[in-house]
């Protein structure tokens, strides 16, 4: 009798322990809700180009100093030194391709370097000296990497196609388009990698072009905010565009035509951008110019970038 007593008051007891941790549970993992990752000050100024590898590993630039790069180890609260830029060089954006080879965009001097899977040794993939800076940038399932190049000052921009050829080298051009473009931004794929997504910084506005090559055509304007309040952008399988709200300390969810379906708001004010990691892909990262620290929430969707790198886009 005893011993019967003790299992009824031991599964009394594991049931209310269940149902009170349900609802913790369900609190933890409650979509579009952001928390702050990592302590305020860890990065610059310049915290920027957030990217996640299938090891759950988030890098972005600047971490203490302007031209490093620090690395978020999965379910850590603090970021770590992961790599340096050579003198000079300072990034702005990081992105994976299908081989888990890290690209950092280098406005300073110019440059895409790349970083292949195990390694921390940064080596130059592309230079111009036409280029004003690769800011953002988005790779294609080939591996074509596009990158948005805005004239600050100037309040203008255009988009870079990079692609390697055959023998290892690789070439790169502005591409041709049917409109002049205001402050190229952010900048990202469709989930079928035919449409390309350029925001402009100046005019606050996201533009969509189709893919010919080294042309962009049939351009459409997807939405347009308030100047200077667009940053950085990514889109997810469902083809939705998650639009950094710098000023605004949002991140707008809107379908490919412009509806915007929600603004999930953010703990800093100025986000810089954004990426899709985690297990499932589906945390998003966030960089905030305000405070320098890194803040995540969950979404509903998989990111086409942490699907791209899985071999499954």
């Amino acid at each position: 009798m005893a011993i019967t007593s003790g299992r009824i008051f031991w599964c009394l007891c594991r049931s209310i322990l269940l149902v009170v941790a349900t609802p913790l549970l369900a609190a933890e993992t409650k979509v579009f809700e952001s928390v702050q990752v990592t302590p305020a000050d860890e990065y610059t100024h310049g915290i920027e180009g957030p990217a996640a590898d299938l090891d759950g590993n988030l890098f972005v630039v600047n971490f203490g100093k302007p031209g490093t790069i620090g690395r978020l180890r999965a379910g850590a609260a603090a970021s770590e030194a992961f790599t340096a830029l050579p003198e000079g060089s300072v990034g702005n954006a990081i992105r994976f391709d299908r081989n888990g080879t890290m690209f950092i965009a280098d406005y300073k001097k110019h440059n895409i370097f790349a970083i292949p899977k195990g390694a921390t040794e940064p080596a130059v993939w592309f230079h111009s000296d036409d280029m004003n800076q690769p800011n953002d940038m988005t790779i294609a399932r080939d591996g074509t990497i596009y990158a948005s190049d805005p004239n600050w000052k100037g309040r203008e921009g255009h988009v870079w196609r990079m692609t390697k050829s055959v023998d290892g080298s690789v070439q790169g051009q502005v591409m041709s388009a049917p409109r002049a473009m205001g402050t190229t931004n952010g900048i990202d794929l469709s989930p079928d990698g035919k449409t390309l997504y350029v925001g402009e910084s100046s005019n606050g506005q996201v533009w969509s072009y189709a893919i010919r090559g080294n042309e962009l055509t049939d351009a459409k304007l997807v939405k347009t905010f308030q100047p200077d309040t667009i940053d950085g952008l990514r889109t997810d399988l469902a083809g939705r565009l998650y639009v950094a709200r710098i000023l605004k300390g949002t991140i707008a969810l809107m379908k490919p035509n412009g509806a915007v379906e929600r603004e999930i708001a953010l703990k800093g004010k100025e986000p810089t951008n954004l990426a899709f990691g985690g297990s499932d892909g589906k945390t998003v990262f966030v960089t905030q110019r305000q405070g320098g620290f890194i803040e995540s929430f969950r979404t509903d969707q998989q990111g086409r970038e942490h699907c791209l790198q899985r071999g499954r886009c």
